[in-house]
């Protein structure tokens, strides 16, 4: 089974990315989202950020992290 954390986009640099994961900074391609922009929540498997999400999306899933859904 896997667990997708969401992470933020904080810098876009071409088709790639770096992606703060709650605090860890990361490389992520941005091959199969579209218009991208810093700021966006991502969502990312094997190095591609594969679907974006809302910020209200995001709060339920650390709310669910945090147990309290």
């Amino acid at each position: 089974m896997c667990l997708a954390v969401p992470g933020k986009i904080i810098e876009i640099n071409k088709d790639m990315a770096i992606v703060d994961f709650s605090g860890v900074e990361t490389k992520v391609g941005l091959h199969l989202i579209d218009k991208p922009k810093v700021g966006d929540w991502v969502i990312s498997h094997a190095g591609m950020a594969i679907h974006k999400m809302t910020e209200v999306q995001v709060q339920d899933v650390f709310r669910a992290f945090k147990g309290e859904v």
